[in-house]
């Protein structure tokens, strides 16, 4: 199989859908590999690496998307790629259809197959794809609400640590999943006072076993109006697998905040979880709403790409494998896990939660794959 790499050409996007150790791996197995020029060079990755690895080097996107079957990225494919796709070809990378409804018209129209590595699920449950960005969102997220706090950029003037004699911040985190508690565990080490907000008592139970220091709070749409009352950092890292994210912030409750204060909503790709909030880049980041700023970049871990690219192929490694060893009907057919993560096929929405947040008809995987 032609699998192709294109540089990433989303705002301070840096990471790159493959590293020379996984082109090696797919050039053992007889594949070729088709890497854009300069695609790996924001992770520090050079184009001699990719063909001492066994890659071929295309001038441009063009040919690359002309030529591949197999297309693997890291962020959705943004308009100007939505056009260089075709019926019958495989993109395998982070989609975030459910409040995407122009991409995901164009995924359709494209006839293309789009399976998100968001939605991939594994044996035990879990989102392995999404958890490393998960994890290095979260820790990242701590670091830039310091930033924002600080009053330079509109924040209220704190020192998340604080210092002797003087109270540390409040920081509130919305969500306990694997985002949550990287975020609750940096900002505690930071010297803040955490919360956690989760609606399952058994993540509380784990947050407040694993994180000493960390206090934990049931969710209800009381107790997060008022702790975010009283914070002066609140992070959002909810997450409904493919679907839009609740909006647990209000408007209402926005305004209520302290002036100065700051949400980082990690919950961004999937629409955000605060009524104010709306898609930023690292270029610019954050805006202000009723003296609230807001720092909502999409791609949190495009700014730390060597160590955010190396963790995604750690994961992603055995299923591009799987889809150039057998092709993908194949593939999704023998492995319901990575059939998960199949969102369009040929047309038709093929994940529940995309059609139901798109309003569109949702076709199951498998009759689309006719098993």
């Amino acid at each position: 199989m032609l699998v192709g790499v294109p540089r990433e050409i989303k705002d301070s996007e840096f990471r790159v859908g493959l590293v020379p150790s996984t082109v090696h791996e797919l050039t053992l197995k007889g594949h070729r590999v088709l890497v854009e020029k300069d695609a790996g060079l924001g992770a520090g990755l050079t184009d001699e690496a990719y063909v001492a690895a066994g890659a071929e080097i295309a001038a441009n996107a063009e040919r690359v998307f002309a030529e591949a079957e197999l297309i693997v990225k890291v962020k959705e494919p943004l308009a100007p790629e939505r056009k260089k796709l075709r019926r019958g070809q495989v993109l395998f990378t982070y989609l975030h259809l459910a409040p995407d409804r122009a991409q995901a018209e164009d995924l359709l129209a494209s006839g293309c197959i789009a399976i998100a590595y968001e939605t991939v699920t594994s044996a035990q449950g879990g989102l392995p794809l999404l958890m490393p960005m998960s994890e290095v969102a979260g820790r990242m997220a701590p670091q830039a609400g310091a930033h924002c706090l600080e009053k330079a950029v509109g924040g209220r003037g704190v020192l998340l640590g604080g210092v002797p004699g003087v109270p540390a911040a409040d920081v509130v985190v919305l969500g306990g999943g694997i985002a949550g508690a990287n975020a609750a565990r940096i900002a505690a080490g930071m010297g803040a006072t955490v919360t956690v907000v989760d609606r399952n008592p058994d993540v509380l139970r784990r947050i407040d076993n694993a994180l000493t220091g960390v206090q934990t709070v049931f969710s209800t749409p009381f107790a997060i109006e008022s702790l975010c009352r009283r914070a002066d950092l609140v992070i959002g890292t909810v997450l409904v697998p493919g679907a839009t994210a609740p909006k647990l912030i209000t408007a209402e409750t926005v305004r209520a905040m302290k002036p100065g204060a700051v949400i980082v909503d990690v919950s961004i790709d999937q629409g955000g979880c605060a009524e104010t909030s709306r898609p930023t880049t690292h270029s610019q980041p954050t805006y202000v709403v009723d003296d609230v700023v807001h720092y909502c970049v999409a791609n949190m871990p495009g700014a730390v790409a060597r160590t955010s690219t190396f963790a995604l192929n750690n994961m992603t490694l055995p299923h591009v494998i799987a889809l150039a060893d057998k092709g993908y009907r194949i593939a999704l057919g023998q492995d319901p896990h990575l059939r998960a993560g199949l969102n369009v096929h040929e047309g038709r929405i093929t994940y529940k939660a995309v059609a139901d947040a798109l309003k569109l008809p949702y076709v199951p995987a498998e009759q689309v794959l006719r098993m």
